[in-house]
């Protein structure tokens, strides 16, 4: 191979045949000079002339000289050119292929759908996404709760549901067909672990997808009328042993008619009791209930049943159905001690602002924690064709800044926002008495299907499972059956449930 030629293995091809084409011939009047030691290799050296001669030629005549190899005027363009189109290709295919592609300038409007907050208490929010999106809109539109699920599925399947809703988190199996998974550049799984507690690790991640952004937390907690309590001289019960006790003694009856005049607890029923599903959830999952699998283990069930409708059973009771319902009741300072969730407050307040209550973790078996959890969270619709802006909005909402940024807002139309959904967080309400509470609870809570106030229709799950426990319930306080008949009738009905939406 000629010294002077130079190997490039990306365009071998090309050079080669540029070399090979462009050829200079000297004048016949021209010898080409003699190299010598001195002289560098790869060094053109100009010919010698007639004119110009360089050393004598003596009488030796002028052969044919060979060829001299084009330098910067021939071969060395077309090699530069060659080398600058293969460098303009590889800046294009780095464009195309790492630099993120957003939406460009194309317009995106977003239709979010709510149920509890309003408009002008979500647009701060929306305000600063779109800040940093200036060509993504967002609609932010409050449903009516009632027959929610029934609509939002209806107009999602039909094309002209939302991009982004609100979902309880026990709504997953039903929205299989039009919820979408998050993306990992919305949250990893790592970072989910992280930031989220357990109970929605398991209720939102499926096939290693996430399928939703909670944007608050709750469980239940127990409240108490403290003016009942420090009257009667004591504390607020941390075990079920010590609730029975403190139950029995602030019940007040009539002594003739034995009427419950001051309800101790509420407990025992189902149609009055507020929560009643997740009141007993919580006993199934202390008593060691997989309330995710049915039929479970039956006599851990009739334990729990049997221990829920004892207090409005015999002589010791503490609660019956003639009595209001149960937020009601403890409103109106004729309940000593109520189970319920932190949005309970607002109700109880607005019913009786001079009430004095607290609230404190629910009673547990010795030596256990556990609790219930239930709450709401975002997702995208499988079916929006704004898939990118939603992925992008779902980011947002997923930052801790927005978290805080959501609770500050909500607090301005009410004492206190929705709980937060992040461990990272927690810390910060230690000082609302009300409401921490319900959020220390959250690293040991479970979530259950029987869950109360979802609006999830007469053919969601929640609606299904809770009419066949409140069966249940009536059926074990009335003794019109055995515990072990309804309870494998209630595992049965369930069992079919569960199979009808593919929980497993």
């Amino acid at each position: 191979m000629d010294e002077n030629v130079v190997f490039d293995p990306e365009n071998k091809n090309a050079q080669e045949s540029s070399q090979a084409n462009v050829v200079v011939k000297q004048p016949v009047d021209t010898v080409p000079q003699q190299t010598t030691a001195d002289t560098p290799q790869n060094v053109e050296v100009a010919p010698v002339t007639s004119a110009n001669p360089g050393r004598d030629t003596g009488d030796v005549p002028p052969s044919d000289p060979p060829p001299i190899r084009s330098g910067i005027s021939g071969g060395g363009i077309l090699k530069k050119i060659i080398i600058g189109v293969i460098i303009l290709i590889i800046l294009i295919v780095i464009i195309f292929i790492f630099i993120p592609k957003g939406n460009g300038n194309k317009k995106a409007k977003l239709v979010w759908w709510g149920l509890w907050e309003d408009q002008a208490t979500m647009q701060p929010l929306i305000s600063d996404f779109q800040k940093a999106h200036p060509n993504i809109t967002v609609e932010y539109i409050k449903q009516d709760p009632k027959q929610y699920r029934e609509k939002l599925m209806t107009r999602i399947k039909n094309g002209t549901g939302p991009d982004i809703f609100r979902f309880h988190n026990t709504w997953v199996p039903m929205l299989s067909d039009v919820l979408s998974p998050l993306s990992s550049d919305v949250i990893t799984a790592s970072e989910f672990k992280k930031n989220y507690y357990p109970v929605m690790q398991k209720d939102l991640t499926q096939n290693g997808g996430i399928y939703g952004i909670p944007l608050g937390a709750d469980s239940l907690a127990l409240f108490v009328n403290t003016d009942i309590l420090e009257k009667a001289g004591v504390s607020p019960p941390p075990n079920w042993v010590d609730f029975i006790t403190v139950a029995r003694a602030l019940t007040v009856k009539d002594p003739e008619t034995k009427k419950i005049k001051t309800a101790g607890a509420a407990l025992g029923t189902y149609g009055n009791i507020t929560h009643a599903p997740d009141i007993i959830s919580l006993l199934f999952i202390q008593q060691g209930v997989d309330i995710k699998k049915f039929p479970s283990s039956g006599a851990n069930q009739i334990e729990a049943l049997d221990f829920y409708t004892k207090f409005a059973k015999g002589d010791n009771t503490v609660w019956d159905s003639t009595l209001d319902e149960s937020i009601l009741a403890f409103a109106r300072g004729n309940l000593a001690m109520y189970i319920g969730f932190s949005w309970d407050i607002f109700r109880i307040k607005t019913l009786n602002k001079d009430l004095s209550f607290s609230t404190h973790p629910v009673p547990q078996l010795v030596g256990q924690k556990a609790t219930l959890a239930s709450y709401w969270v975002e997702g995208v619709s499988a079916k929006s064709p704004n898939q990118k802006a939603a992925l992008q909005f779902m980011q947002y909402l997923s930052k801790k800044e927005t978290a805080q940024k959501f609770y500050s807002t909500v607090s301005k139309t009410r004492p206190f926002g929705e709980p937060f959904p992040r461990r990272d967080l927690a810390a910060s309400l230690k000082d609302n008495k009300l409401v921490y509470p319900f959020v220390t609870q959250l690293e040991s809570a479970s979530s259950s299907y029987f869950a109360s106030d979802t609006n999830d229709g007469e053919g969601g799950i929640n609606f299904l499972v809770n009419t066949y426990l409140g069966n249940t319930v009536n059926a074990m306080v009335s003794d019109n059956s055995s515990p072990q008949t309804v309870v494998e009738t209630l595992d049965k009905g369930v069992g079919q449930v569960y199979q009808k939406y593919g929980i497993q």
